[in-house]
């Protein structure tokens, strides 16, 4: 059986298959980028009306980069994900809470999720930096609480979980607020891989714009 063997090869041509998904939106070259990172993620080509961009999110993401802020995470496998080589060249770190000793304390003793016990923990530090979840809706709505009731303000919001429970009605509440640029995308679909495709999108714009 012949099968493609090149990484460069199989990435060109899955954007040519991607692209004519694409044709009639009404896209900027970046924001096609980061469409069609997300729907080569997912390997759905029906992604293309769900993802949501807010004004000014690829602006506000690429200026948090460049100014060398960092990135909370909800879980390991974003976090995993980022490509790192990328951030530590704009100075930025990335930081997942979710599995410290002391996350888990604080979720049981206040009945609440790691994850959201998670980004509660990281408070000010908030401010300024890029989020990104890609699996927990808890850990979405309290980022929105915090925004809303504690005044934190980040960057921009990645915020795509995934799942039947929360993920939806978060991700709604998201696209409902105009206080930070987001990208999200509608419904229960999402995860972590669509949130490190979309961060991963704009890291190389970033970096190849440098270069």
């Amino acid at each position: 059986m012949k099968f493609a063997t090149s990484p460069s090869e199989i990435e060109r041509r899955s954007m040519e298959i991607i692209a004519p998904y694409l044709a009639d939106y009404s896209l900027t070259a970046e924001e096609l980028k980061v469409y069609s990172r997300i729907i080569h993620a997912s390997g759905d080509v029906y992604y293309a009306p769900l993802i949501k961009i807010s004004a000014g999110a690829l602006e506000a993401t690429k200026a948090a980069l460049l100014d060398g802020r960092d990135i909370f995470v909800d879980v390991e496998m974003v976090r995993t994900g980022i490509n790192k080589r990328a951030l530590s060249k704009l100075g930025g770190a990335v930081h997942c809470r979710v599995a410290d000793d002391e996350i888990k304390k604080i979720a049981v003793e206040e009945k609440i999720t790691r994850s959201m016990a998670a980004m509660r923990s990281f408070g000010r530090a908030l401010d300024g930096a890029i989020i990104a979840i890609g699996n927990a809706p808890t850990a979405l709505f309290e980022v929105l609480r915090m925004i809303d009731e504690d005044g934190v303000r980040p960057a921009a919001v990645i915020g795509v979980p995934v799942g039947f429970v929360g993920a939806a009605d978060s991700k709604k509440e998201l696209a409902s607020q105009s206080t930070v640029p987001f990208i999200t995308v509608e419904g229960t679909k999402g995860g972590s891989p669509i949130a490190v495709a979309a961060l991963n999108a704009i890291l190389y714009i970033v970096n190849s714009a440098r270069n």
